[in-house]
């Protein structure tokens, strides 16, 4: 259950990024009382006011209102905009959370916000710097977040040559013990009104040893894969891995060519781990100049044109997957406005539960690698033209702010989890 083959080494940074390291060995043999979703929710052993204005939300986004023409909400970008701005509205208005405590750092507590795993160190440190969400009295709560960090879990706790992930899993379910022993919170709905937010690959199996955790919890994960019996569709959420440079600064960067003077069809460079890249590279590396497929980006190359110039320069920004089904590459084609082409079988994509993602990107199977160049010619020209100017506005729903505004990722992160939330509620 727990094997794992190296511990998280550093990437080349040819490519502009770093990729995590190969998974736990967990693929071919999910637990098999596991489901990839939605089970069951177990009921509260007994109601609190926050249960009654859960329902009240829960009816009154049935009825929403038809939106039309708001000018803060591009309506083709979103599943269905009314419901949305409904459950925003009343998450901005009723939704409190509680944070615990309990626990020490660098574990809890200590928000990285540099790398490829700054979605989960922005997140914790906005949250628990929140006034106007989070609350002292836990009785007053929808929601319980859990503030500890899966990186760092695997940077204090794993033991490299070791081959296991056993410490880590062990550490996360003596936390839940201790908190169910200490608090009642817990107990009362079997921590379905707990969640976590993971952005390390081995963020999904460190739950594998209480069965709560695992079954019931709302997680909130970059690995967001249906198919390995840890991610639950519809209680769990897929969260946008954000790869920052500079915290200080980040937005720095962000913008790219306009849509008329992107010269290159398609562009990828990064590390050959993974099923789907390596057939990549085999189709399209050094094959096609209108396909810049890349392992790494020839110095020659990058003496004329970097990393990040090169997504700013193309039409399409290839996104396959790594080890696991999520990339860092699908919030930077966001950023640097280059469509983003998603190959990832099995991938939930984040904030499925609000967004509209064919208007924005491409989803290819992974079988269709070989007809790659000839599915992107095959767009039509002004469609396009659309999702690119798509791609520009739904860029504000994925950009981090130190001070969070309304529909960034800090508020989109926390509207995916109290929207799961609101559908988990029993209406009698």
């Amino acid at each position: 259950m727990f094997l794992v083959p190296s511990p998280s080494p550093a990437e080349n940074l040819d490519d502009g990024s770093m990729e995590e390291t190969e998974p736990p060995d967990l693929k071919e043999n999910p637990p098999a009382e596991s489901a990839p979703f939605l089970q069951e929710v177990p009921v509260p052993l007994w109601s609190t006011a926050a249960d009654e204005e859960l329902i009240y939300a829960k009816k009154e986004i049935t009825i929403a209102p038809l939106v039309s023409n708001d000018p803060d909400l591009h309506a083709p970008l979103f599943r269905n905009v009314s419901i949305f701005r409904r459950s925003y509205e009343l998450m901005e208005r009723l939704l409190k959370v509680f944070v615990y405590h309990d626990g020490a750092k660098p574990i809890f507590h200590s928000p990285e916000l540099k790398g490829i795993y700054a979605s989960e160190g922005w997140f914790m440190k906005l949250m628990e710097g929140n006034q106007h969400f989070v609350v002292r009295d836990p009785n007053r709560a929808h929601l319980f977040y859990l503030p500890y960090s899966s990186h760092r879990l695997e940077h204090n706790l794993y033991v490299p040559g070791s081959n296991t992930i056993e410490p880590l899993s062990i550490f996360v379910k003596n936390y839940i013990d201790f908190i169910s022993a200490k608090f009642p919170y817990w107990n009362r709905t079997k921590g379905a009104d707990h969640f976590f937010v993971a952005c390390h690959d081995w963020g999904p199996y460190t739950t594998k040893l209480h069965d709560e955790l695992r079954k019931n919890t709302i997680k909130a994960l970059c690995n967001a894969d249906i198919s390995e019996g840890v991610f639950i569709h519809g209680r769990d959420v897929s969260l946008p891995e954000t790869f920052l440079r500079s915290p200080r600064r980040p937005l720095r960067g962000i913008g790219g060519k306009p849509a008329a003077e992107r010269s290159i069809l398609a562009f990828f460079a990064g590390q050959m781990h993974g099923r789907v890249r390596p057939v990549l590279l085999q189709y399209w590396g050094g094959k096609d100049a209108d396909m810049r497929i890349y392992d790494r980006l020839p110095h020659r190359i990058t003496r004329r044109m970097n990393y990040v110039q090169h997504m700013k320069s193309s039409k399409y920004c290839i996104c396959p997957m790594g080890y696991e089904v999520n990339s860092p590459r699908i919030v930077e084609a966001i950023y640097y406005e280059c469509v983003p082409v998603i190959i990832a079988d099995n991938f939930v994509l984040p904030f499925d539960d609000a967004l509209n993602w064919s208007a924005f990107s491409v989803v290819i199977p992974e079988k269709d690698v070989p007809k790659l160049k000839q599915i992107l010619l095959e767009i039509p020209e002004d469609q396009y033209m659309a999702m690119q100017s798509n791609v520009q506005r739904v860029q504000r729903h994925f950009i981090w702010h130190p001070n969070p505004i309304k529909y960034d990722i800090f508020h989109m992160i926390l509207h995916s989890v109290w929207y799961s939330r609101v559908n988990q509620i029993q209406i009698e």
